[in-house]
């Protein structure tokens, strides 16, 4: 039996964490910490966690974290660092923030201004080489889930050298919950219901320099992207379209023969069949990511489209993926990839 605590577990990401682990038979619940929602119960912020709704919302210290063999970090980026710092290199402490993920202390200085507190094991296990590392650390950072989107969505043109990795251009519309519970105006329902909203535009999203950092891995020598996130109307998922110039002329039946080379082998990284695209729907509640691919040929550009639930595979269900390797598990265990449709 694993005994897993959560740290932040009020927030969206700490509840889906519990959703995925609270059915498991191998898998027992420890605490469940927060800071401000300390002394609440869980069911006060989570109602649809029904096995859990009594259990107490503890303050997150390093005596209430201790004694757990998994501890998950679901907390605001900034704040892991020195919650992980408390905690023994014997214990799997799984990082669902941003602290970890960049490598450049330069970029994050740029994109987060704090000093950078280090880099762990990156918890994309589909990049090359990094499922063996994952399954040799006791610390991981769980990619950002724009970058977990567009980079599944480009990743076998760019291993293939289908692309060389400039002028990418990814747009991709998203439910607000990817930003957490904080009260912000733009998030509010009146807001929201019946727009869309671009935000974060013009190179300012603290998630490029990790989507570039992800690109350079799979190849590419001087990568860019222009990336632009928009606000919809729905409560989760993300659906990016990844363009870029093709290297050289290219088929779309080409393109889809080195797609499903790619991901054949992938047990959540799905090409969908020939003129069927895309949608969030149908990952809803899953840790599949759903995979479409063309070449536009009046504008010389390979076209990619990638869906996937943004506190599933996108946070969530891409930690559990990552612990499942860290402890020597079935990659898969208690993880779904059956979305919830209409």
């Amino acid at each position: 039996m694993t005994k897993i605590a959560v740290a932040g577990c009020t927030g969206y990401a700490g509840g889906e964490l519990l959703r995925l682990l609270s059915v498991r038979d191998d898998i027992e619940i420890g605490a469940l910490t927060a800071k401000s929602s300390a002394g609440t119960t869980l069911g006060q912020h989570h109602q649809h966690l029904t096995t859990l709704l009594d259990r107490e919302v503890l303050e997150t210290t390093p005596d209430t974290l201790a004694g757990h063999d998994v501890v998950f970090l679901a907390l605001p980026h900034g704040a892991s660092a020195e919650v992980a710092a408390s905690l023994g290199d014997n214990v799997l402490v799984i990082d669902a923030g941003a602290d970890f993920r960049l490598e450049s202390p330069s970029d994050w200085a740029a994109f987060y201004g704090t000093p950078h507190a280090g880099t762990w094991p990156y918890g994309l296990p589909e990049l090359p080489g990094q499922r063996e590392r994952l399954a040799a650390t006791r610390r991981v950072a769980v990619p950002g889930c724009f970058p977990t989107t567009i980079t599944l969505a480009l990743a076998p043109a760019l291993q293939a050298g289908l692309v060389d990795g400039h002028d990418v251009v990814a747009v991709a519309p998203t439910g607000p919950s990817g930003a957490g519970k904080s009260l912000k105006t733009n998030l509010l329902g009146a807001e929201l219901m019946g727009s869309a909203s671009a935000y974060g535009v013009g190179g300012v999203h603290r998630h490029v320099p990790e989507i570039l950092q992800n690109f350079r891995k799979l190849g590419a020598q001087a990568p860019t992207v222009s990336f632009t996130p928009v606000l919809v109307p729905m409560s989760r998922g993300i659906l990016a379209t990844v363009t870029a110039p093709l290297a050289a002329p290219l088929t779309t039946e080409a393109a889809r023969d080195a797609y499903a080379a790619a991901w054949a082998d992938e047990p959540f990284v799905h090409l969908l069949p020939a003129g069927l695209w895309p949608q969030t729907q149908s990952v809803l509640g899953s840790n599949y990511v759903h995979v479409q691919v063309a070449v536009d040929q009046a504008a010389g550009r390979l076209v990619a489209v990638a869906a996937l639930d943004n506190l599933t595979k996108g946070t969530a269900g891409g930690a559990i993926q990552s612990m499942n390797l860290a402890l020597g598990l079935p990659e898969t265990l208690g993880l779904t990839t059956m979305g919830v449709a209409p």
